[in-house]
């Protein structure tokens, strides 16, 4: 299965470009899912139909899903809920308070990730198109499995252990609920299903994000920024989708000063994101939902192209061998050296661009060799790794 990513700004037309490249795929003979992470879905307006919970099929070949977050909290949550809610009540908080609390900002997007890692187990399909929320939301969702892997693997074993041990003692001599094993098997089920969705999402041979923008000068550097974030936490970028160029039939004067701007903007794209296939999409005079129009989109957009297949080669992350030293490389363009920040601490490598951090544990071929340097070269963070044996 191919798994590709959509994301953008707001109102750039990431939907629509979802919709129609998972309509152009179906159209070529691949069995196709199209899912909506946005809380706000607008993926069954696009194609003018009821999209629910479930995949229902939109055309031959065709499904879509619009996950209800409230029925994912039940399912993945609940348990883990039901104890907080309880712990919370001993406390004094009000039960309406309370009940605000226990649904973390993004754990709708969450359940979006536990649905790509079922839809990839299960084998349904052969393409799943992702519509992701705005960058913001996005980002955050595919930050969060690193910062989840390091509390599961360094404070979950602990707090499980201790509890085991505090539970008989706790129970007799305080009314406080404490978590039972039920809680913790819930928790340690939940992350699993978040781990196994981020295995596939940062594997370039399975999934490739695609950057939605228009012609503006907020947005070509908000995707920049998002080119470089991406990049960050090991995500394969292979197309930017330049979306609602007016095209050359409109003569009119008012248009010409909009031309000239979009012109200027187009060529920081082209060279910005020279590494990953640049397509465009032009303003369209009409509204383009609905199948039939969909098509149309899908066909401008990729013309005679398989829009499946990795429209560049551009790895996120690699790691190689010059004599003895190992380098580990992440794509980070548009970053400035100031920017960056590297350090180690144990076996976990710390790296930070702007306000996101990532916290990577080593493999072990790097764990036993002391950091020699960093350096960004040419929109790539490179980290020089000494010999093991001195």
């Amino acid at each position: 299965m191919r798994v590709l990513l959509f994301t953008g700004k707001g109102g750039v037309g990431k939907t629509t470009v979802s919709a129609a490249t998972a309509l152009r795929a179906a159209d070529m003979g691949y069995r196709t899912l199209v899912v909506s992470t946005d809380p706000a879905h607008s993926l069954g307006d696009a194609y003018e139909i009821e999209l629910g919970d479930e995949p229902s099929e939109i055309a031959p070949g065709l499904f879509g899903q619009q996950i209800d977050a409230q029925h994912r909290l039940e399912e993945y949550w609940g348990t883990v809920r039901d104890y907080l809610a309880d712990l919370f009540d001993w406390g004094g908080l009000e039960s309406v308070a309370a009940e605000e609390l226990l649904v973390f900002p993004g754990m709708d997007e969450m359940f979006a990730l536990a649905e790509v890692q079922d839809h990839y187990r299960k084998g349904g399909y052969d393409l799943l198109v992702v519509d992701c929320a705005p960058t913001a939301e996005t980002l955050r969702l595919l930050s969060l499995p690193e910062a989840l892997s390091w509390y599961m693997e360094k404070l979950f074993p602990v707090e499980r252990k201790l509890a085991k041990v505090v539970r008989p003692v706790l129970s007799r001599v305080v009314s406080m609920p404490l978590p039972g094993d039920d809680v913790f098997a819930a928790g340690e089920g939940f992350y699993e299903r978040i781990e196994g969705a981020r295995r596939i999402l940062v594997d370039p041979r399975v999934t490739s994000a695609r950057l939605v923008m228009n012609l503006e000068k907020m947005v070509v550097a908000e995707a920049r920024r998002t080119f470089t974030y991406l990049g960050l936490f090991g995500y394969s970028v292979d197309a930017a989708i330049v979306n609602r160029i007016i095209p050359d039939e409109v003569t009119d004067p008012y248009f010409t000063r909009w031309r000239e701007v979009q012109a200027g903007h187009m060529e920081t794209v082209k060279e910005g994101f020279g590494s990953v296939e640049v397509l465009s999409l032009r303003l369209f005079d009409e509204e383009m939902v609905g199948i039939d129009r969909l098509r149309t989109v899908g066909e401008e957009l990729y013309g005679d192209r398989d829009p499946t297949v990795r429209l560049a080669e551009d790895e996120a992350m690699s790691l190689t061998q010059e004599g003895e030293v190992a380098i580990l490389a992440l794509r980070m363009p548009f970053v400035e050296r100031a920017e960056v920040e590297v350090l180690r601490h144990q076996d976990e490598l710390y790296i930070t661009v702007g306000p996101y951090r990532r916290s990577m544990v080593l493999p072990d071929s790097l764990r036993r060799r002391e950091v020699l340097g960093a350096r960004l070269d040419d929109g790539t963070l490179q980290i020089r790794f000494g010999d093991p044996n001195g």
